[in-house]
């Protein structure tokens, strides 16, 4: 007997609402443009490869210094930006 799958699309589990934060989609996109591993990239940055996982998926919470490590191998770390008053009311 044949077993039907859901088209693969209808098998993804649901968009976690941070799934694309502006920063671990950062990291994503420039560790992919300079061929690194996600094990490489924590080799780089001092963390376990764990943690860029979690980054790059947008794991709400997340320790600065952490994240700054990371950022780091790119030249990159948090700072201050200006937001409009709309986001930070919502």
């Amino acid at each position: 007997m044949k077993v039907s799958r859901a088209p693969k699309d209808a098998r993804k589990s649901p968009v976690h609402p941070y799934r694309d934060s502006s920063i671990g989609r950062f990291v994503r996109e420039r560790r992919r443009a300079e061929h690194l591993t996600q094990r490489v990239l924590a080799e780089l940055a001092g963390v376990a490869p764990r943690v860029v996982w979690e980054l790059e998926h947008g794991k709400p919470t997340m320790r600065m210094d952490v994240v700054n490590a990371v950022l780091g191998v790119f030249g990159k770390s948090l700072g201050v930006v200006d937001a409009s008053r709309a986001k930070v009311e919502s």
